[in-house]
């Protein structure tokens, strides 16, 4: 029988933070941070590595006193509750961090017994029975596929009722059907009430997302559901296309000293090229467009060009 989420208010916010700051020495790793999260969302955490997202996540549940700034989760204080915001929070680190030794259903036990969990034999076996892993419950969890052991973590996260998941980097080194399989359960526990905070680096993962923040170097460039970043960006884009590759290869180094372009990315025997000044880019492609074997045409901007454009437009200045 799967835990059915107690009713809350449709808008009710799970997170709710704002000048999140955390400095290691003299680097700042997190400056002025902000975001609101709403229950039952699953809100995507996206920037390059380096650039703060463990971090920030490591401050909103608990784990990280921040050295500046305010917010609550789960209606707790972030910086004088923790210790209630740890006990209602499910975190999926990158790494796996079950006993490699023990059974599925033996790490799942020992879980189970750390966070005091009413009637646990019940519990782990419900558990197990959700994430589909009856068939596998005597296995040692160090002989699972990188899928599976996905898949074990989860449900640890899991077992004592959460109402918030935090899963960091979740599928990282996962192939692409384990990968899906894992979002088809995320989507399950959002509709039953769960709410999701993930970060990620895959933009297929990200388009899944209800929502998105972006961060880079430290602080929050964009956040909203995926049509508000692509028009917040008001990036315009253009596809070249060229069945002589090596032509391509040239043609970018040299269209990205172009009126207009600031960006120029190849996609295999394809060229995204972008910009902020829609005149001047149309004016740009138009003399492109003349060029023997090249075909050119106005492209909707996609959530990778707008994350790439961001990341290059906000690198730190040497």
């Amino acid at each position: 029988m799967n835990a059915v989420a107690k009713p809350r208010p449709a808008n009710d916010v799970v997170i709710d933070v704002e000048g999140l700051t955390k400095r290691f020495g003299d680097k700042t790793v997190v400056d002025g941070f902000a975001l609101q999260v709403r229950r039952g969302q699953i809100y995507g955490f996206l920037g390059p590595n380096g650039s703060g997202k463990t971090t920030t996540i490591r401050m909103v549940c608990g784990l990280l006193t921040p050295d500046a700034g305010r917010g609550s989760c789960l209606g707790h204080d972030i910086l004088t509750e923790s210790a209630k915001i740890k006990r209602e929070v499910g975190y999926m680190t990158q790494k796996f961090s079950l006993y490699e030794d023990l059974s599925i259903e033996e790490n799942l036990d020992f879980i189970a017994r750390m966070y005091d969990v009413r009637d646990r034999k019940r519990r782990v076996r419900e558990t197990i029975a959700r994430l589909g892993l009856e068939s596998r419950r005597s296995q040692l969890a160090g002989t699972l596929s990188g899928g599976w052991k996905q898949r074990v973590a989860l449900a640890a996260c899991l077992l004592h009722d959460p109402q918030l998941l935090l899963l960091d980097e979740p599928t990282a080194g996962v192939d692409p059907g384990a990968r899906r399989d894992f979002w088809d359960q995320i989507h399950r526990l959002a509709g039953e009430g769960m709410t999701v905070l993930v970060s990620t680096h895959y933009m297929d993962e990200a388009e899944r997302c209800h929502a998105l923040a972006y961060i880079a170097y430290g602080k929050l460039l964009t956040h909203g559901t995926i049509p508000e970043v692509v028009a917040e960006a008001g990036l315009a884009t253009y596809e070249i296309e060229s069945p002589d590759a090596d032509s391509l290869f040239a043609l970018t180094a040299e269209i990205e000293k172009s009126p207009g372009v600031e960006m120029a990315v190849p996609f295999g025997n394809r060229l995204h090229v972008s910009g902020t000044d829609a005149a001047k880019l149309k004016a740009t492609m138009a003399e492109v467009a003349r060029r023997p074997g090249l075909a050119v045409r106005e492209v909707d901007s996609s959530l990778e060009d707008v994350f790439i454009h961001m990341m290059r437009m906000n690198q730190p200045k040497a």
